[in-house]
């Protein structure tokens, strides 16, 4: 038997399971406390607990990361609606929370609302090739006289690369994300913002060993995992990923699904972050979005809201743990298909016959209870976006989605098999 450890070191928890790398089958899981700063310590106690009981061979360690607030990504570009949109949607699927979008020619006031953001890196974009170049030189000079040090990473009009490249001698210049009008090209950019990530921010919050294992942000690597499950199957999907601090919606369409021609470009794999909606830092967030939504929910759930945000760590009443799930997943949804402002254009899940259910929440909470989470995304007929049509339901419970998109690109038999097994698709 050749396993591999598939670990993802969250802010609060290390979520470890070890693979089977030849038929794809969960040998075991195991979970500790994230150990911050020093993440390694309790991402060996989890391996060594996962591990426990294993012949004592030498196991490949694949890890992903979202520890220390994950990666916080600004987006400038030249119109907001075209390349700083696609500038926005490439940093989602690369895995950041885009904190902040600018479009146009920077002014010094833009550069300090900028850096108020407190980005980790600036995705700077700006014309098609052979389009406008003007503005995305302004911004790289415009950042080199800031003297502000912030990794940036440069992907837009190709004609502008020797300009840019000597305004800012440090960047990464990658391929343009929006070449043409209509065609989104975000594999260099993504790749470019995956290496940063790795290097700056992880090997600056938690040191270079920890850097050295790292292959990728979490929800890169989820992403990885919903696009294999999708592209195997052939079937749509659609992910809701509740989470203490955010909620993330991912989605698959089928091949065959229609949809509308955007400036911006098109993913056929999106994924959106609500940095509102969260069951514990964000709870209020989660009732005041509710509320704006016109979503129905009891009176004291603004109070239980509240003492989570005060008090994270609380182990608090299940039943309201899940109904501010239920919120947070139904709005999150509702925001994702509706492509509203910082989303992927409205997408059509009719056809999405697999919608599955992740975070602690939904892991933790006995089966008819989480269920309850998605057939409320499910039966949101007042949402603004039609709902999928025959759709089955899953949480992965097993905290498979990550691991599989981490054993992707190495392993891709294996991972595809630890899917299906446990989420199903096919």
């Amino acid at each position: 038997m050749s396993v591999a450890v598939c670990a993802d070191v969250g802010s609060t928890y290390t979520k470890v399971a070890v693979v089977d790398t030849g038929d794809g089958r969960l040998v075991a899981t195991a979970a500790h406390p994230t150990t911050a700063p020093d993440v390694m310590a309790g991402l060996r106690a989890a391996v060594g607990a996962a591990s426990a009981g294993l012949p004592a061979t030498s196991m490949p360690w694949y890890v992903c990361s979202s520890a220390g607030g994950g990666l916080r990504l600004a987006v400038v570009g030249f119109e907001r609606l075209v390349t700083a949109e696609a500038g926005h949607r490439v940093g989602l699927s690369a895995g950041a929370r885009v904190v902040h979008v600018a479009a146009g020619p920077l002014p010094v006031q833009g550069v300090r609302e900028l850096r108020a953001a407190r980005p980790d890196v600036v995705l700077l974009v700006g014309g098609t090739d052979g389009g406008d170049a003007e503005t995305l030189v302004h911004n790289a000079w415009r950042l080199a006289r800031s003297r502000w040090r912030v990794p940036v990473v440069v992907a837009g009009n190709a004609d502008a690369r020797a300009e840019v490249a000597r305004a800012l001698p440090g960047a990464t210049i990658v391929d343009n994300v929006l070449p043409r009008i209509g065609v989104l090209a975000p594999g260099p950019a993504r790749a470019a913002i995956r290496e940063v990530f790795l290097r700056h921010v992880i090997g600056g919050k938690f040191g270079a060993r920890f850097a050295r294992l790292v292959r990728a942000a979490t929800p890169d690597a989820v992403l990885a995992g919903v696009e294999l499950l999708a592209g195997r199957t052939g079937r749509g999907l659609l992910v809701v990923d509740v989470g203490g601090a955010t909620t993330d919606v991912y989605s698959a369409l089928p091949p065959a699904a229609e949809q509308a021609a955007e400036a911006a470009g098109f993913l056929p794999v999106a994924r959106t972050v609500e940095g509102d909606l969260g069951v514990r830092w964000n709870a209020p967030g989660v009732v005041a979005a509710a509320a704006a939504e016109k979503l129905p929910h009891g009176a004291g759930l603004a109070a239980a809201a509240r003492r989570r945000a005060a008090d994270p760590a609380l182990i608090g009443d299940s039943a309201q743990d899940v109904d501010l799930a239920v919120l947070a997943a139904t709005v999150a949804a509702r925001r994702h298909a509706r492509g509203e402002a910082g989303g992927f254009g409205r997408r059509d899940l009719r056809e999405a016959a697999l919608v599955v259910g992740s975070g602690g929440v939904l892991r933790h909470a006995p089966p008819g209870q989480a269920r309850r989470v998605l057939d409320a995304v499910l039966s949101d007929h007042g949402g603004g976006w039609p709902l999928p049509r025959a759709a089955t339901t899953v949480v992965d419970r097993a905290y498979v989605l990550a691991a599989g998109g981490l054993l992707a690109a190495d392993h891709p038999a294996a991972a595809a098999a630890l899917l299906r097994d446990h989420l199903g698709g096919g």
